[in-house]
């Protein structure tokens, strides 16, 4: 079915067939300087869902930016049908200062819906509530772990979501995390409006990984031929392995301070008491290990070389669920 209606979007009209970027102003920087944020749509001429891709909520998370990126780069953001929506950076404060927070020290993703006289946070939170997020049907919004935390590919979702569960099936990444959503975040706020969100989480904070991106992006391409609007010339590239769904999981802390080396990257299966780190000082008279403290998958691994007494040192899995998502 042919479609002749224009896509509005900030006082702006996308004809069916064309790409287009709009700007999001947020702020005025001390400069005078006004600081916008490029947003990328593309309206095919053929009635379909409206689809979010966003990264950079927080601005030193840079697997999703690159993966936006190399989506429009590539072109895959033009759809068969219906209208894609790309944000590859977000929080453009915190990627010009390779930082998390805003310039007013606030995490982005702990102030949504926001609030129009708020924050600064807030305010632009608000903004993107109000005049992005009601023009959209589904979401990915791209993250990686901070701190030196390296996140194994894997999609988050709240539990008891059939519709929701059917996508992330068909994005397929190595594992699928339910957690519940956090108050104030972008992901808490869509749900509230019925959005259907997947929450893309991979690689760490300060750091470009080729094999995190790409994952990412071939979940994309699942994700869109799922809705019909992958176009023909592209490849939907195959899964090797299903996914494996994690109920329940728990973060294993460092019992003292130390030099820090891991012999379990993340999607390692280690059994309970198996060793999987060791801490050692510097001096040589010190060389405790790191047991497992139950069966399970290391979803997130700390890659810093020092860890300090009750760090977070890796992310396991303790419950699993056998079944596979139709």
């Amino acid at each position: 079915m042919t479609q002749t209606e224009r896509f509005h979007i900030l006082d702006k009209e996308v004809l069916p067939g064309e790409t287009k970027t709009v700007n999001l102003k947020i702020a005025q920087l001390h400069t005078m300087t006004e600081l916008k944020i490029p947003i990328i749509v593309s309206h095919s001429d053929v009635k379909g869902p409206v689809v979010l891709l966003s990264a950079g909520l927080h601005g030193d998370e840079f697997n999703g930016i690159e993966t936006v990126r190399q989506i429009i780069r590539k072109k895959i953001n033009r759809p068969k049908k219906g209208t894609i929506i790309c944000i590859p950076v977000i929080n453009v404060f915190g990627f010009v200062n390779q930082s998390r927070e805003f310039p007013d020290g606030r995490d982005l993703n702990r102030v949504f819906p926001g609030s129009r006289e708020g924050s600064l946070a807030s305010q632009f939170a608000y903004n993107l509530m109000e005049h992005i997020i009601p023009l959209v049907d589904y979401i990915i919004d791209f993250h990686a772990g901070g701190s030196s935390r390296f996140n194994a590919p894997q999609l988050r979702i709240e539990e008891n979501q059939p519709e929701l569960e059917n996508l992330a099936n068909a994005f397929q990444t190595p594992f699928l995390l339910y957690s519940k959503n956090i108050e104030g975040s972008f992901r808490e706020s869509c749900d509230k409006l019925g959005k259907k969100y997947l929450l893309f989480e991979g690689g760490k904070s300060l750091d470009i990984n080729k094999k995190i991106v790409q994952e990412a992006i071939d979940g994309t391409l699942r994700f869109l031929n799922h809705l019909d609007m992958l176009r023909d010339e592209f490849e939907v590239p195959k899964v090797d392995n299903q996914m494996i769904y994690i109920q329940d999981s728990t973060w294993i802390r460092a019992d003292l301070s130390g030099l820090f080396q891991s012999i379990s990257p993340t999607g390692t299966f280690v059994e309970e008491g198996q060793t999987i780190a060791w801490i050692t000082d510097p001096y040589g008279s010190v060389e405790v290990p790191v047991l497992a403290p139950n069966s399970g998958y290391i979803i997130n691994e700390n890659q810093g070389p020092i860890a300090f007494q009750g760090d977070a040192i890796f992310h396991i899995s303790t419950a699993l669920i056998a079944k596979e998502l139709n």
